[in-house]
């Protein structure tokens, strides 16, 4: 075990965590790009440049998908220790059997 309690991992593994990140990222960036394109920028252009109202909306609403994104990622590292310390405790009571 590694510093953390973290098991340590080969370069290998590492590797490939690290690339499932990185893509993890990117679906996140593209679907955030895209939906807060849809919400906020009409389908027919009338300037080249963003308007007042349009780059207010896409702050917001990337701000909003990032909050949103962040607490579905803490509760899902909630959930996953929860299960964790269950599945430590069911084998405990069957090792005492």
């Amino acid at each position: 075990m590694a510093a953390g309690g973290l098991p340590q991992l080969d370069v290998a593994k590492m590797q490939l965590v690290q690339e499932l990140e990185i893509e993890m990222m990117s679906d996140m960036y593209n679907r955030m790009t895209a939906s807060c394109h849809r919400k906020c920028i009409p389908p027919k252009y009338l300037d080249a440049d963003l308007g007042k109202g349009e780059s207010v909306c896409l702050d917001r609403c990337i701000a909003k998908y990032l909050d949103v994104h962040e607490r579905i990622g803490k509760k899902l590292t909630q959930l996953s220790v929860q299960d964790e310390d269950f599945v430590k405790k069911l084998q405990g009571e069957q090792q005492k059997s």
